[in-house]
């Protein structure tokens, strides 16, 4: 499916990929640790909540939308690889499109991953406070809020070895809980509870089956992104030319599979408008088959949010310490704790946006753009592979077949027409606010690049 670009190396470029090698960041990152990042990430609240959502748009096949999403999310994905493997540093999105288009673009694919990043983190730590929560103790959500995010900081300022521990523990307590959820669906089925023949319904009153599979998708396809912050910590990685393929395909393969068993689960253990009405889906199917504890239940759920939260929150902080190092941010963000060396600086300033985000909106106005956000990054990233096939890379790295980048970019658009238009108006402000700042971006580094010109012999160069 894929094959590796040899070590060629131009004397235009010889420079930069020379520094690609180069990090301030801890390599820290093995396959494994690496491949337990991605499945936490994706496998997060989403699943726990949209299940119902999904039934909602497209009936009782739940499964099929989440095998559509799937596939979609893999044609990004492949992108991804290619490009993490290619210019293995923090930065991601952000870094692919500053090299391909320049500085402006690069900005704005930096700004709305980052906003999406940031926005994501708010809204799982005002759903961590939530009804979850109060299956144990009930607390003002704001505090709840601000408490969790300072604790996810501290974990994240303790390095990045430590914080993907912690992940490898959160993310086998969440697969844990689905396969609960697969093992209780199959034993309703088998005392005869079940209705295996709602597995086949799809499509809804007001929908035929080809649009709810699209309605279906769109919110089935949240559910797998999670893939995308990954590349920000390549630069942590240890051989990432090698691990982060492996890591990336395995992961979303695993997570595919998960989803899948635990749409065929839910809806043929309940009925289709009882899941749809319900804000908490898997715990229907706790009750209906009784013999587990709800509180249990919910303690994974609280488990698969926080670890949510931190895993986007590793992004967060990550992007705006590379978007800092290519000259988009300012240079404090690039600032790392001397031991641990993480970027503490970038840490602080997205947890704190993060606080002032979760004290000011509910979860669904925080949640309801970020699909939006991302499917401009992901246009942009599709778009950034096919442009920087002119450069060979420094060494053997993972090469996309071509039709999965173009692919990639149609889906970007055909699941843009699914989002609601008051979704598009928020998403608009917030591209709107990203170019403001990238025009300030693009007129600093050009009066700074005229004043190198003017004064050679001070030979300072340009962080971009």
């Amino acid at each position: 499916m894929a094959r590796r670009v040899g070590n060629r190396v131009s004397a235009e470029t010889g420079e930069q990929a020379g520094a690609e090698e180069t990090t301030t960041l801890k390599r820290a990152l093995t396959t494994p640790l690496l491949y337990f990042f991605i499945l936490g990430d994706v496998l997060g609240a989403g699943v726990y909540v949209l299940v119902g959502q999904v039934a909602a748009d497209a009936g009782g096949a739940v499964w099929v939308p989440l095998v559509v999403a799937l596939l979609l999310a893999l044609l990004t994905a492949a992108s991804y690889a290619e490009l993490a493997t290619k210019y293995p540093r923090a930065g991601g999105a952000s870094h692919y499109v500053t090299r391909a288009f320049g500085p402006f673009a690069g900005f704005i694919a930096g700004f709305c991953m980052l906003a999406a990043g940031i926005v994501s983190v708010a809204a799982l730590a005002r759903g961590f406070g939530g009804d979850y929560l109060s299956a144990f103790v009930t607390l003002p959500v704001g505090l709840v809020a601000v408490l969790f995010l300072a604790l996810l900081a501290l974990v994240n300022a303790r390095g990045i070895k430590e914080s993907t521990r912690a992940n490898v523990v959160a993310t086998v307590v969440e697969v844990g809980g689905l396969a609960v959820i697969v093992v209780l669906g199959a034993w309703l089925l088998l005392r005869g509870d079940g209705d295996v023949g709602r597995l086949t319904e799809l499509g809804t009153p007001e929908k035929g089956a080809a649009a709810a599979v699209l309605s279906g998708s769109v919110l089935a396809y949240y559910s797998f992104v999670g893939f995308e912050t990954s590349v920000n910590v390549a630069e942590e990685t240890r051989d990432p030319r090698r691990s982060y393929p492996r890591a990336l395909f395995g992961a979303l393969a695993t997570a595919g599979a998960v989803y899948v068993l635990v749409g065929l689960a839910a809806s043929a253990a309940v009925p289709t408008a009882r899941l749809a009405e319900s804000s908490g889906p898997l715990l229907e199917v706790v009750e209906a088959a009784g013999g587990v504890p709800t509180r249990l239940f919910s303690a994974v759920a609280l488990v698969a949010v926080a670890n949510g939260a931190l895993l986007t929150g590793i992004m967060s902080s990550r992007l705006a310490y590379g978007m800092a190092k290519d000259g988009l941010l300012p240079a404090t963000l690039t600032k790392v704790l001397p031991g641990r060396r993480t970027p503490w600086a970038a840490i602080a300033l997205t947890t704190l946006l993060a606080m002032l985000l979760a004290l000011t909106g509910s979860v669904a106005t925080l949640a309801s753009t970020l699909v939006l956000l991302l499917l401009v990054v992901f246009l942009m990233v599709n778009t950034a592979v096919l442009v920087l096939r002119r450069e060979p890379g420094e060494a053997d790295h993972f090469r996309a077949p071509t039709a999965l980048p173009v692919l990639g970019i149609a889906s970007c658009v055909v699941l843009s027409t699914q989002i609601e238009a008051q979704v598009w108006l928020r998403g608009l402000t917030v591209v709107a606010v990203g170019t403001v700042l990238a025009v300030l971006v693009v007129v600093r580094r050009t009066r700074r690049a005229d004043g190198d010109a003017r004064n050679p012999a001070e030979d300072v160069r340009n962080p971009g």
